[in-house]
């Protein structure tokens, strides 16, 4: 199901003994845009410390409740690695990260999610906790891990806010044409199918859809998407609604507008071929 990513702030995080707090951000990596973490503010119970959650321990969102199942308890969030959600996140954070709650590395394989198009295929269970029978086999997972951690030590992230992104400007092949108004996640894959642009300051517009493989490059510095589309083709493309959550047949419409081949055709989310200055790859969030 799509979802605006902005429609999730705020959100409790459920743990399996009791709230760990409310979602303040959502950090995506720029390669793949699939959001890696949320942030989370948690209570009085952690002296509101900020903490990252991964998709791989949550379940789906819910819109009644305003709520995000977690497989996690707060023990486990206590005493998980301390990272400074301020500051960038870097791979040995990550590492760290998942070497503690015993993930594998979403980076490695081909898919959205290692070798695979779900985040809940990256469990493996070589974390927190367990004793007994399966020490030894998960000793070993723990030594493969750490071999490839070591491989990876000094990998770029590239991690990125989706709240520093909104306000973007978007720039077509033939000049400027609104900003980023938001996004929309895919709450299986955690992949973001689209940008929302909103294009009212060119003229008596409307809010329209743009996919991340559209995007020719993106400039951090000075906050600019440029997309691989004319303004015309922009400004006559099927509006979005707000007050809808478009579905299959209102996606078909506008990847059949752009001539386009649909991302469920291919059963993934295609990466966008990311142009970057060695200052771009750089910046920070």
């Amino acid at each position: 199901m799509l979802r605006r990513i902005h429609d999730l702030l705020g959100y409790t995080i459920a743990a399996t003994d009791g709230d760990l707090g409310h979602v303040q951000d959502c950090y995506f990596d720029d390669d793949a845009w699939v959001v890696r973490y949320l942030v989370v503010k948690t209570g009085s119970w952690l002296s509101d410390r900020k903490v990252l959650v991964s998709p791989i321990a949550l379940g789906a969102p819910s819109c009644e409740l305003h709520s995000v199942p977690a497989q996690l308890t707060r023990e486990q969030v206590r005493n998980s690695p301390s990272i400074d959600t301020d500051k960038p996140v870097s791979r040995q954070h990550e590492l760290q990260f998942s070497g503690y709650y015993g993930y594998s590395h979403y980076w490695s394989g081909s898919g959205l999610w290692g070798a695979g198009f779900y985040p809940g295929a990256m469990l493996t269970g070589v974390g927190y906790g367990g004793t007994g029978t399966e020490y030894l086999a998960r000793q070993v997972e723990r030594e493969g891990l750490a071999r490839e951690a070591d491989r990876s030590r000094n990998n770029d992230p590239h991690l990125r806010s989706c709240k520093a992104v909104t306000g973007y400007h978007i720039e077509a092949a033939d000049g400027e044409i609104g900003h980023v108004q938001g996004m929309l996640l895919d709450d299986e894959s955690w992949a973001i199918r689209y940008l929302l642009v909103n294009t009212s300051n060119w003229w008596l517009g409307h809010q329209v859809l743009v996919a991340p493989e559209w995007i020719a490059g993106v400039s951090w510095l000075d906050r600019k998407v440029t997309i691989d589309l004319t303004r015309q083709a922009i400004e006559d493309s099927p509006p979005y609604d707000p007050a809808l959550v478009p579905g299959r047949s209102q996606e078909a419409l506008v990847y059949r507008h752009y001539g386009r081949e649909g991302y469920w055709q291919h059963g993934v989310l295609p990466t966008m071929a990311t142009h970057r200055s060695s200052a771009e790859t750089r910046a920070p969030r």
